[in-house]
């Protein structure tokens, strides 16, 4: 049973949750599908683990990840650790086993182990932008998966890991000469060498407009860490990019047409021109986290949510904090009719009460009820046109918050950003600005 021994640590004098047991966690990481080195060795799987982890070192060891040197007091010898995992098919039965050393990242020194950690990614208003113009122009697309990805990038500074487990030799270490992942200069590392190789094959960053986007007058690359997306008019072009790309040493395998993108399925049908995207995954653990058991037709009531400082303490059956996290990523990826819900319940991640879980609760049910569900581009193929459809409220909270609270008099905007007739950008949001009219308020929102 659930009690406040295991559940979050809730200060009833602040109205904050402070803490998470750490145990709990742990708990969660360490399940049968992904084993400590203790567990995997010690299981029904170890000869398949064993084996995993064989050839992890063997092809580190290929790519000369590192050179193995002589302990000395002056080095800050990060810890290292093994990563495994098991896939499985649907019906349960083991289909992969996977080994991945990793260094401990939390115990590098700034300045010393490493020195910037930033990586930028792909915005995905410029992913639906393009998965827009590809139905519309009719380009060819592909994605494109870099094999360990994080060691093809050298690494600058001077890393000292532990020996593997398992793998150790007394008085040795590590030497990185490649970043291992867990690095916390790894992904910086590796898009600085993606980019420099896209670059020299003539894809040049539009840094202005998304750093992450690169154009040729052949091909357009849309990169997001180590997931590469490829749109050209002709597949001849994608693949002597690819091949250039080979031909500069890098390790990457042609995946089918685009058909997921971090998280998101893509599903096209050619005979209604359509898109579809979808986050079924998502809305699965979000069913679960919640405990929802049956559904509804509407993500929320008509009513805003307020601030209910009176109101009933939360049950904290569930990471509030956590599924609002997921939420957000669903409604600003596949689902933005859940998109003013979402953005009520999270202005309560902290001090939030049962009246605010009631309305979580209620968009999971919306979600259990409209699981298949997902954002549909259906592009007008005839011109290019783009419009934006706002709105707002003009002190939209005056009628349900406390009337001496500031937070009464704001109003609420709303707006869509559509290209041929398909949603790329959308927003409900509490403006900051306190309008004094519904004219103001609606010029507010638009600006």
């Amino acid at each position: 049973t659930w009690n406040k021994t295991c559940a979050p640590y809730y200060n009833e004098d602040t109205n904050l949750q402070d803490y998470i047991k750490p145990h709990i966690l742990a708990a969660k990481a360490n399940s049968e599908d992904n084993p400590t080195w203790h567990e995997a060795m010690n299981g029904p799987l170890k000869e398949g683990y064993m084996k995993a982890a064989d050839g992890e070192i063997e092809a580190l060891e290929h790519k000369n990840a590192w050179d193995v040197v002589d302990r000395k007091n002056f080095m800050n010898v990060i810890p290292s650790t093994w990563a495994f995992k098991c896939k499985r098919f649907p019906d349960g039965a083991v289909r992969k086993l996977k080994a991945r050393l990793c260094a401990r990242g939390d115990r590098q020194i700034e300045g010393v182990d490493y020195q910037e950690t930033w990586a930028p990614v792909v915005n995905w208003n410029t992913v639906r932008l393009m998965l827009i113009l590809s139905q519309v122009l009719g380009l060819a697309t592909l994605q494109v998966d870099y094999t360990t990805a994080f060691l093809h990038a050298p690494l600058e500074e001077e890393v000292y890991v532990e020996m593997p487990r398992g793998y150790s030799q007394p008085g040795k270490v590590l030497k990185l000469n490649r970043c291992l992942y867990g690095l916390k200069q790894s992904p910086k590392n590796f898009f600085e060498y993606l980019k420099g190789n896209l670059e020299a094959i003539g894809l040049k960053a539009q840094t202005d407009v998304d750093p992450c986007l690169f154009i040729s007058n052949k091909c357009i690359c849309l990169v997001y860490v180590d997931d590469t997306l490829f749109f050209s008019p002709d597949p001849k072009y994608i693949k002597e990019a690819i091949e250039k790309l080979k031909g500069r040493g890098m390790e990457l395998e042609p995946e089918d047409s685009v058909a997921g993108f971090l998280g998101v399925h893509i599903e096209r049908d050619e005979r209604e021109g359509t898109i579809k995207l979808t986050q079924k995954g998502l809305i699965k653990r979000v069913i679960d986290a919640l405990g929802t058991t049956k559904g509804i037709y509407t993500p929320t009531t008509t009513d805003a949510l307020p601030i209910d400082a009176e109101g009933d303490p939360p049950n904290q059956a569930y990471n509030y904090a956590s599924v609002v996290g997921m939420l957000l990523y669903l409604s600003g990826h596949s689902r933005p009719d859940i998109c003013f819900a979402v953005s009520q319940v999270a202005r309560f991640i902290h001090g939030h009460k049962r009246s605010h879980e009631l309305a979580i609760e209620r968009i999971g049910q919306y979600l259990y009820q409209t699981q298949e569900d997902g954002l549909i581009l259906r592009p007008n193929t005839q011109g290019f046109s783009m419009d934006c459809y706002v709105d707002s409220d003009f002190a939209g909270l005056w009628n349900v918050e406390d009337k001496s609270s500031p937070e009464s008099v704001r109003s609420r905007a709303g707006y869509v950003i559509c290209v041929c007739n398909c949603p790329i950008m959308w927003k409900s949001q509490l403006m900051v600005p306190l309008a004094c009219s519904t004219m103001q308020a609606e010029y507010n929102a638009l600006s």
